[in-house]
């Protein structure tokens, strides 16, 4: 998530009431969790395990429950809850807007763009021109669509990222300060659901493709010209190529790569990368030549055990 404009990390700190260490010139130009982190970014840090990984991460700012040396370059905020600092400032910066009309007075709509009556636009969205935006539909707050993307009935584009931290209270949800972004002749099927990031976008390709009953999760960005039919389920954070095609009820596990060209058989079950131009097929999912050599031996065994007992 960017900020408007640079933040001053002694302004940072005044506003959560932090004890800064380390470069006091420094401004802050986003705040992300550490998937999606970039040089200018407020990260946060509260477990000591982590906290090399988090100083050694490209983030300019860390939040953080422990005084400890900071290395070059970089600015501490000294916290003793970093988890509600990093949040807090996603909610300062990034405030949240409930619709209040069908189509929110700031919402920037695209000449020859169509919204059908029950569709809910929400505020700063912007929809390029000759869109279709069918009945009932929602398109979320800060959400970004492109030139003739189609959204069909009840379908649902920035709803919140499924995405909490464990406490010992429970579940804290994340504030989700990303956006969807829906890029030139999208297709979205009727009740599809895209989650907005938790820090940064959720990029839908331009060209693709999806049937109904679609789930997106937060942060993934899949690539162009992509189908996916019917009840395909994306985790967050996944990155996906272009060309990519997913057949119904195939399923993708969080903080996969799945490169150019490659075909996911009917329920598949991803559960690491997958290779270029390749065709996978059964959960867990493996290429799917070698799935099916393994299935025709599976169907031959009682032959071969019966073969077997017959020489014995």
């Amino acid at each position: 998530m960017d900020f408007p404009i640079p933040i001053p990390v002694q302004e940072l700190a005044d506003q959560i009431g932090a004890e800064l260490l380390g470069d006091s010139t420094i401004q802050a130009t986003g705040i992300n969790e550490v998937h999606h982190l970039r040089p200018g970014d407020i990260t946060f840090v509260d477990v000591e395990k982590y906290y090399k990984k988090a100083l050694q991460s490209p983030a300019t700012v860390v939040l953080i429950n422990k005084q400890t040396d900071p290395p070059p370059g970089k600015a501490l905020l000294i916290v003793d809850d970093p988890f509600k600092a990093f949040n807090d400032l996603v909610w300062r910066y990034r405030p949240f807007r409930p619709a209040t009309a069908q189509i929110a007075p700031d919402a920037e709509i695209g000449e020859g763009t169509v919204i059908e009556p029950g569709a809910v636009i929400g505020p700063q969205v912007k929809i390029g021109k000759n869109c279709y935006i069918q009945a009932n539909a929602y398109i979320g707050e800060y959400s970004i669509l492109g030139d003739e993307v189609i959204v069909q009935a009840g379908a649902a584009i920035g709803t919140d990222a499924f995405y909490f931290k464990k406490t010992v209270e429970g579940y804290h949800k994340w504030r989700s300060g990303g956006r969807v972004i829906l890029e030139d002749r999208v297709d979205i099927g009727a009740n599809c659901t895209i989650n907005k990031g938790v820090s940064s976008d959720t990029i839908i390709g331009a060209g693709t493709k999806f049937d109904c009953l679609v789930q997106i999760g937060h942060d993934t960005k899949i690539g162009k010209n992509c189908l996916f039919a019917a009840q395909v389920g994306v985790a967050g954070n996944c990155n996906i190529g272009n060309g990519v095609t997913m057949y119904g009820q195939a399923g993708i596990a969080q903080n996969i790569t799945i490169a150019d060209n490659v075909v996911v058989l009917a329920r598949a079950g991803v559960g690491k990368d997958l290779e270029e131009g390749k065709a996978y097929f059964g959960a867990p999912a493996q290429e799917a030549r070698i799935a099916f050599k393994e299935m025709a031996a599976v169907r031959r065994l009682p032959d071969f055990m019966r073969e077997h007992r017959q020489r014995d």
